[in-house]
């Protein structure tokens, strides 16, 4: 193989680009929740919302047929029904994956999905898992990806964008998670030894 004439130039570590801190009045869980876990830790007034807002495009519009009728015939009603029937469900689908994301964010009351967050990343710790999933993509792509798609939860109405990429940059310090698996394992060995001593 030829030398090269040129001399070779050590490869510089990319900065790690740290997230912006933003006031929330509530703990921040993640500021880019992946598309599933977004999903997964909805709840169900989540559902009921984006449900009522999904089906008032549709009505609204057969209310407005039905009031002041435009006489396009059935042909004409139908085809712009089924528009609006669409169109709708990707609202109350945006209106939603938003209310869900917002508590990740800590900018609505998230008590419950603290809780489960804590139980979700603890238990992955003690079997040895990533905390945010495998990736395929090396380190610099996946923080590509997490800076497109931070915080991008408030600006869905306008760009619908989700996270799809695992990543390990949540805006979040994970010692939190290792630390409480640590005293939940120091908790259950103490409870064994007592039992061993008992029997």
């Amino acid at each position: 193989m030829p030398q090269s004439p040129y001399p070779s130039v050590p490869e510089r570590p990319k900065p790690y680009v740290p997230p912006r801190t933003v006031y929330s009045e509530f703990p921040l869980i993640d500021t880019d929740p992946h598309f599933s876990r977004v999903i997964r830790y909805a709840r169900p007034a989540d559902y009921g919302k984006g449900a009522l807002a999904a089906a008032a495009g549709p009505l609204a519009f057969w209310l407005m047929e039905r009031f002041s009728p435009a006489h396009v015939g059935k042909g004409g009603f139908a085809s712009v029904m089924r528009l609006t029937c669409l169109l709708s469900a990707g609202g109350g689908f945006l209106l939603f994956y938003q209310n869900s994301t917002l508590r990740f964010y800590g900018w609505k009351e998230n008590g419950r999905e603290v809780e489960r967050d804590m139980r979700e990343m603890v238990d992955k710790v003690k079997k040895g898992e990533p905390l945010y999933g495998r990736s395929t993509l090396t380190p610099y792509m996946q923080g590509v990806a997490a800076r497109n798609s931070r915080y991008t939860g408030i600006f869905l109405h306008v760009i619908p964008w989700f996270n799809f990429v695992n990543h390990e940059q949540h805006g979040v310090d994970t010692a939190k998670y290792y630390q409480q698996a640590e005293r939940e394992l120091e908790e259950e060995r103490l409870a064994q030894g007592s039992g061993l001593q008992k029997s």
